[in-house]
């Protein structure tokens, strides 16, 4: 079994196993085969689905439709070979950080 703290890395893993060697009934493969245009509209989609969930205020909608989006996050890290430990490293050196401070830090 997979301890809930590697989760994300799990299902990282098996992402990047389906570009190397994509299968013809795998949803992942099939995101990749569409290409970018494709993964981002998922995630464009799937972000929407959690906003409306989020307004309705289901708590399981919520979270199902809040890992519909991190996997599809997970899939663009895959498309553009960015592993999850540098997304937890960024929020590790924004920590601590005023949000106010951290964008005005950025030049934006």
């Amino acid at each position: 079994m997979i301890e809930k703290t590697d989760i994300i890395d799990a299902v990282y893993r098996v992402i990047l196993e389906r570009k190397a060697q994509p299968a013809e009934k795998s949803y992942t493969a099939s995101l990749y085969a569409k290409g970018l245009d494709k993964i981002l509209g998922k995630i464009g989609e799937e972000a929407t689905e959690l906003a409306v969930a989020g307004k309705g205020g289901v708590r399981k909608e919520i979270v199902s439709e809040a890992a519909d989006v991190i996997f599809h996050m997970l899939v663009l890290f895959g498309h553009y070979g960015i592993a999850p430990q540098e997304v937890r490293d960024e929020l590790s050196r924004r920590f601590g950080t005023s949000g106010i401070a951290e964008k005005e830090s950025r030049g934006r």
